[in-house]
């Protein structure tokens, strides 16, 4: 049984279909790669996903659970975290506030002091700046963050939004370092990302989108050799 499962999903902006029907499932432990130029729709498929979009069609299983139709919050405390494109960091607030935030749906707050410790260990920066507010960060340190408290739900899939957009390259290459380092310790990841080339490096499988279509799907090795996909998105 795959860990997430789409079915004939379609989802609509009034009248214009943004997803026509797509089919793609995540097994767990996987890294997986959604590559497509801006407006094919990616960003659309994992705010359906989490519950911030209703979908015309189709389904959507989580574990085996059909979530097509539950609220957003819900689906968090399934297992659930998404990090939002552009980072959405709470810029009035401490870093610490902000991870604490990521915590909401759990109870037991010395496990919440425990997860805040591995996530200061695999991010020093941002207990080297806990008391700092967010907004005052640099964009790279904002994605940290932004990693750190989807991770504070102790997520059994991570969704992440274009990680490395707008960052430096040697941010960017940092970023992706910490999504293998996600996936090894165990948590499944699916990822939309522009940089293609980084994002079928990490990925064990890729989805690629057209239009709202899948119109390529396999392997990420074999992605990243493909001619089609070479000369469309790493600019070979």
């Amino acid at each position: 049984m795959a860990m997430l499962k789409i079915t004939d999903l379609e989802v609509s902006y009034g009248m214009i279909q943004a997803i026509r029907g797509i089919n793609f499932e995540v097994e767990q432990g996987e890294v997986i790669a959604l590559i497509g130029a801006n407006g094919a729709g990616k960003t659309t498929i994992l705010h359906t996903v989490t519950g911030l979009l209703k979908c015309k069609a189709g389904k959507i299983e989580f574990e085996g659970k059909d979530i097509t139709k539950l609220p957003g919050h819900k689906i968090v405390s399934l297992g659930m975290a998404h990090v939002p494109e552009g980072r959405r960091v709470f810029a009035d607030l401490s870093v610490l506030e902000n991870l604490k935030l990521g915590a909401y749906t759990r109870t037991d707050k010395q496990e919440i002091e425990d997860t805040l410790k591995v996530i200061y260990k695999r991010f020093p920066r941002l207990e080297e700046r806990k008391s700092q507010m967010a907004g005052t960060l640099s964009g790279g340190e904002q994605q940290m963050l932004a990693m750190g408290r989807a991770l504070m739900s102790h997520p059994k899939i991570i969704l992440m939004d274009e990680p490395s957009m707008g960052l430096s390259p040697i941010f960017v290459s940092e970023i992706f370092d910490i999504i293998k380092e996600i996936s090894a310790s165990g948590t499944t990841v699916l990822v939309v990302e522009q940089n293609a080339k980084k994002a079928l490096s990490i990925a064990d499988r890729a989805y690629v989108l057209e239009t709202g279509n899948i119109v390529l799907e396999g392997a990420a090795k074999d992605l990243l050799e493909n001619d089609s996909v070479k000369k469309a998105y790493l600019g070979e």
